[in-house]
């Protein structure tokens, strides 16, 4: 082998994560490597989840998982598409410079195979915000719904209905993502939140956060209410018990066996052996959520354009808007737990525009 070829199969074991490391630190702009940080850190991750440690074994495979990936968020509203752009972009640069530095003998990002799944950039115009009226609409019905079940008048169980209503409470009133209350099966470190994360007497919950740290979530008394009646119902047995359980029967009998070895008899409910060896079952999915979210729009009346459904990151820009359009631009940058103000200001930039343009009318009457 020619001495280039050599240092490649030599340096080509380097982990993903050494590399976007060097990569950082090569950078002569610290702006630059605040911005890039966390995306590359997160790009690293989503290898080891996918079982590519090694810069040598990245391929354009890995890359179109990553763009699937991607496209998942900006459906799922935790990103924008221009923003899932952005960040494969920022790989794409890592990746030339593992080229460069002679771990990669091409970029696997550089083909069209790789970009196939990464989500269309249309601007702000298709982002959903609930409608004042659908959200009030969503939550007379999941209310009326668990006095429904409570009177066993529909084929829904009381936990289920309590269970449903916190879901479109915390969503409408606490500015929490989907990806925050929800198990993520391509993120270990998104495992759904806990009844452990709650914390009423002091009006929050805490979640892993966007930025892949704990944050604590303020609780205002309707999410509080919501989180209070429904333990009531679903008696958690530990803290450790997921506050949205998965209904997913074989992810559960693979929870029982991995924790005990063996292999549940068939005559015993999977629920009820769950409980009494306090074996946390997985928590529901984001696409499990997401289904949840679709059925009680449905059920609920709402009609909303190309089929639509009241999605959850829907819920946040909503209340964001609200308290930005009355005035409170710090309380919804406190609520959505933007870093910066600049971050809420361009986040709501057509609320902004308006104010200018009233503003103008105003001093020129």
């Amino acid at each position: 082998m020619s001495g280039s070829t050599d240092r490649r199969a030599a340096r080509g074991g380097t982990s993903v994560k050494e590399a976007v490391s060097r990569y950082l630190g090569s950078l002569d702009s610290g702006g630059s490597r605040s911005t890039m940080r966390s995306p590359l850190t997160e790009f690293a991750d989503f290898c080891d989840q996918e079982g590519v440690q090694r810069v040598g074994a990245l391929e354009t495979n890995t890359l179109r998982e990553y763009g699937m990936y991607l496209r998942e968020r900006a459906i799922d509203q935790e990103l924008a598409a221009s923003t899932a752009n952005t960040y494969f972009n920022y790989v794409r640069a890592f990746l030339s410079f593992c080229v460069r530095d002679e771990l990669l003998d091409t970029n696997p990002a550089n083909t069209q195979r790789a970009e196939e799944f990464l989500p269309e950039d249309k601007g702000d115009r298709n982002r959903q915000f609930w409608d004042p009226k659908h959200r009030q609409q969503l939550i007379n019905y999941v209310t009326e719904r668990v006095d429904l079940a409570l009177e066993d008048t529909i084929d829904v169980s009381r936990e289920i209905a309590y269970r449903d209503r916190a879901i479109v409470v915390l969503l409408a009133d606490a500015g929490v993502r989907g990806a925050e209350l929800f198990r993520d099966p391509r993120d270990d470190a998104r495992n759904g939140v806990t009844w452990g994360d709650v914390d009423l007497e002091n009006h929050s919950l805490e979640v892993f956060g966007k930025s892949r740290q704990y944050e604590r979530v303020g609780l205002p008394s309707a999410a509080r209410d919501a989180l209070d009646r429904y333990r009531r119902v679903a008696e958690p047995p530990t803290d450790a018990w997921p506050i949205f359980p998965t209904g997913h029967a074989p992810s559960k009998y693979a929870a029982y066996r991995e924790v005990t070895g063996r292999d549940l008899d068939e005559n015993v409910d999977i629920d009820d052996a769950l409980r009494n060896a306090e074996i946390p079952p997985p928590a529901l999915t984001k696409a499990g959520g997401r289904s949840v979210m679709k059925r009680l729009t449905q059920e609920a009346g709402i009609d909303l354009e190309d089929g639509e459904y009241l999605k959850p990151h829907g819920a946040r820009r909503a209340l964001g808007a609200e308290l930005y359009e009355k005035g409170h631009s710090e309380l919804a940058q406190s609520a959505l737990r933007h870093k910066s103000i600049e971050t809420t200001h361009e986040s709501y930039s057509d609320i902004q525009a308006k104010d200018v343009a009233q503003g103008i009318d105003e001093v020129r009457e």
